[in-house]
């Protein structure tokens, strides 16, 4: 109980130590900053702003209004809300970069730590992957499988994650490979620890720094990805509210309505900016070389 104890102290200091750390790393907290209002804006959409009311339902009367005290940012050409719109998106390009890092990282890190591990023909066939993978460019690749499977959420979010799953495989390997020769992974083989035990507890516990750094900055390129393939006609579906989407019906308005453009793209530009921000200061904290 008293060891538990210990450990559980031990671990909160360090937390403790990385979040005075990261305090002091004035772009990392503004990042932090806007990435918590777009997940409030997330949250509370539903109060902010009815969907079906406001978000989708088109009214003739007041399309392509500038931007006002009653419409913050003016109107679309369906007449719908466009602050509205925004909001209800946040809801959506967070959940799609949140889901596909979160899955990719799973799956990746399952494959990338046994083949690290174990090695062998094992890994030398799924290395060969993830180099014909990474022989083509990850938006080719996700437009090639939206485009084959159809336009909708889910296609998207499959194709995201397929598209991302090889490049984790290699980092978390290439991670893996620094540790697993270590004393303390001989020392947990010699006590009789079983392998899967010793990859769950031992050595993604210790690079567990590296992949939270990757994954972060990672969930601004897939919000940057699903933008792109929405932007094209091959992401989420109308009239949904995705920022993307959003950029693609404005185009033909762009010099006598640019507001239709200026907001989507500060939307996309914030929401990956956020994430870099706080992906940088996150390598800085947790890297116990720069603790001075």
């Amino acid at each position: 109980m008293k060891k538990e104890k210990e450990l559980s102290s031990g671990k909160n200091s360090q937390m403790r130590e990385v979040w005075r750390r990261l305090r002091k790393n004035k772009p990392a907290i503004a990042g932090l900053t806007i990435l918590v209002v777009l997940i409030l804006f997330a949250v509370f959409a539903d109060v902010i702003a009815d969907y079906d009311n406001v978000v989708i339902k088109q009214n003739g009367s007041v399309r392509l209004q500038p931007p006002s005290v009653k419409y913050w940012f003016g109107t679309d050409a369906f007449g719908r809300d466009i602050f509205a719109r925004i909001v209800h998106g946040a809801r959506i390009s967070l959940t799609i970069g949140l889901v596909t890092t979160s899955v990719s990282v799973i799956i990746g890190g399952l494959i990338g730590s046994t083949v690290a591990y174990w090695g062998g023909w094992i890994d030398i066939i799924i290395m060969r992957f993830c180099d014909i993978m990474s022989c083509i460019p990850t938006m080719l690749m996700a437009l090639a499988i939206v485009a084959a499977l159809g336009p909708s959420m889910t296609n998207l979010l499959i194709a995201i994650i397929f598209t991302n799953i090889p490049i984790y495989i290699r980092f978390i390997r290439s991670t893996v490979l620094t540790v697993v020769d270590m004393d303390y992974i001989e020392a947990a083989k010699a006590c009789g620890t079983g392998n899967f035990r010793i990859i769950r507890k031992h050595i993604l516990v210790n690079v567990i720094g590296p992949i939270i750094v990757q994954a972060t900055l990672s969930i601004a390129a897939m919000i940057l990805i699903a933008a792109a393939l929405s932007f094209l006609g091959l992401g989420v579906r109308p009239p949904r509210p995705e920022w993307g989407a959003m950029l693609s019906d404005s185009r033909e308005y762009l010099r006598t309505a640019p507001y239709l453009m200026v907001f989507p793209g500060l939307a996309i530009i914030l929401s990956a900016l956020s994430f870099n921000l706080l992906g940088d200061g996150l390598r800085d904290a947790l890297d116990p070389r720069l603790k001075s």
